[in-house]
């Protein structure tokens, strides 16, 4: 039986992910070179397209950087407010961008390109402990939020703007040292990838779902049963999406159809706006000996600390959870036994 699942497990993924939630990955650290495949319009969308920028070399000073920080076992110190506010009171500013680093203590830093521009525009976030870089695309005029993932340590803020072909310039940078109020400070708060704060249907739909449940992973599964037995996965997306998707909390919500991307930041934003710790995690699923992008999330309670790579109740503890999966799937055990092995799980980004 066994031998017959893995024969067979190559085949249910390659339906699920190849039609759009993944490809094959290429290389990914940002020096414009790739490998002998490229990761699909899906899977680039999750990911920013870095595996196509350039970026004009720019002399900087070494960083000193800090050891790992060490998880809390605590509960998380939770601000009575969790909207990102570009407070001015710490910053690096020139004629064309702005970058707002007063709040790095509650894991996030903001960037605004100011002049008029009609040229493509990233802003690039270098973390202390990660290899990769994390890229994002923005829109001049702009404030945009995004998260310190990689905890405490020092970061590299830069502003980019396109200057010909894939070619981009650094416009504005900063060098900061990040000390987090807590390990749970950036996966709380509203984000680029995870945008609930004018997401108000999403915010009035995990209410009430939730009620008056204090318990987070009664929280979480609450939310976990109604995406995966209301939603379905969106083929028609997935072979459309462009690079620079972003998904649209409250239209996910409504139509109930969405890629990996959507189901990942959907569930986070419910449960961020819960007071719930959530990591929108994007990376790599095997698929037979291949691996695709895909898009899932890890969530954290007081009694279990961080449940990697997303949850699913079996009656008896909490394991591995894939909201796009399960419910493409129909939850079939096939797929939740695929689901609970983390050898299948690659993590890259988190967000």
């Amino acid at each position: 039986m066994l031998k017959k699942w893995k024969t067979a497990l190559p085949v249910l993924l390659a339906a699920l992910l190849l039609a759009g939630c993944g490809g094959t990955p290429g290389n990914s650290s940002g020096s414009g070179e790739t490998g002998s495949s490229q990761v699909s319009s899906a899977a680039t969308a999750a990911v920013g397209d870095e595996e196509n920028l350039f970026i004009d070399p720019v002399t900087m000073e070494e960083v000193e950087l800090e050891d790992e920080m060490i998880a809390l076992a605590g509960a998380p110190a939770l601000s009575k407010n969790l909207v990102p506010k570009a407070s001015g009171t710490k910053v690096e500013k020139n004629a064309k961008a702005t970058i707002d680093y007063s709040n790095t203590k509650d894991g996030y830093v903001m960037a605004r390109y100011t002049a008029q521009t009609t040229k493509k525009l990233k802003v690039q976030v270098i973390g202390p402990h990660s290899p990769d870089k994390y890229i994002y695309n923005i829109e001049a005029g702009e404030w945009v939020t995004f998260p310190l993932s990689d905890g405490n340590g020092n970061y590299t803020i830069k502003v980019m703007e396109n200057t010909k072909e894939q070619l981009y310039a650094t416009v504005a940078s900063a060098k900061i040292s990040v000390q987090l109020t807590d390990e749970f400070a950036p996966f709380l708060r509203p984000n680029q990838y995870v945008d609930y704060e004018d997401a108000t249907n999403t915010i009035a739909q995990a209410q009430k779902l939730i009620g008056s449940e204090t318990d987070a992973m009664k929280k979480v599964q609450k939310v976990y049963e109604y995406v995966v037995k209301n939603f379905t996965y969106d083929y028609d997306l997935a072979k459309s999406v462009k690079s620079g998707y972003l998904p649209d909390l409250d239209a996910v919500l409504k139509k109930k159809k969405g890629i990996c991307f959507d189901y990942a930041a959907l569930m986070t934003g419910m449960l961020r706006s819960q007071g719930v710790p959530c990591k929108l995690v994007v990376g790599y699923a095997a698929s037979g000996d291949k691996q695709v992008c895909h898009a899932w999330i890890n969530v954290w309670s007081e009694e279990s600390g961080w449940v990697d790579a997303a949850i699913y109740f079996d009656g008896s503890s909490w394991q591995r959870m894939d909201p796009t999966f399960a419910s493409t799937s129909k939850s079939s055990e096939k797929i939740m036994k695929y689901i609970g092995d983390g050898e299948n799980y690659n993590p890259k980004y988190f967000y």
